[in-house]
């Protein structure tokens, strides 16, 4: 078999280094995040998270899979206190999911990891909807920012996707 003809061409290899990019703040006190891939119409979306000890975020359901790296600090679902995660640990979390996660108070550094979500979290507080948090809501909270002068436009990689006809 020869070589096949490569149909996609690239100028150069689509990259991000999560130690220069810019970490954006939430709206939860203590995290970051650093998006690295949004692709709104298939619902996958890829981001670097930092979780300042102390940090709790709302419980959610995830409508599809979760893939979570950690690759600093320890942090743990509150629903599963004997299965903390540590640098080195990855986590896989099926659809369907409930979870909360907690970042121990008294933990020395702030966990952090890269997540490939695809779905929605759906987020409750107090046990009532709060919130949905997927790929087009993280997109257009940073666009919002940006267009509010609040930051720069942070550097990420987005499909160029759409639905359009053929050409032909």
């Amino acid at each position: 078999m020869t070589l096949p003809e490569a149909t996609t061409h690239q100028d150069r290899l689509l990259t991000l280094n999560v130690e220069t990019a810019p970490r954006l703040p939430t709206e939860v006190p203590g995290v970051t995040i650093t998006p690295l891939f949004l692709d709104r119409e298939n619902g996958v979306w890829v981001l670097y998270g930092c979780f300042a000890p102390g940090t709790v975020l709302p419980t959610h359901f995830h409508t599809g899979t979760v893939h979570f790296y950690t690759t600093k600090g320890r942090w743990n679902y509150v629903e599963y206190p004997g299965d903390p995660q540590t640098a080195g640990s990855y986590l896989y979390e099926p659809g369907g999911s409930i979870h909360t996660f907690s970042v121990p108070a008294e933990a020395s550094e702030a966990a952090e990891g890269i997540m490939v979500v695809h779905g929605a979290n759906i987020n409750f507080v107090g046990g009532e909807y709060h919130s949905i948090m997927d790929a087009g809501a993280i997109e257009a909270a940073i666009l919002g920012a940006v267009q509010a002068g609040m930051m720069p436009m942070p550097r990420y990689i987005r499909p160029r996707g759409g639905a359009e006809f053929s050409v032909g």
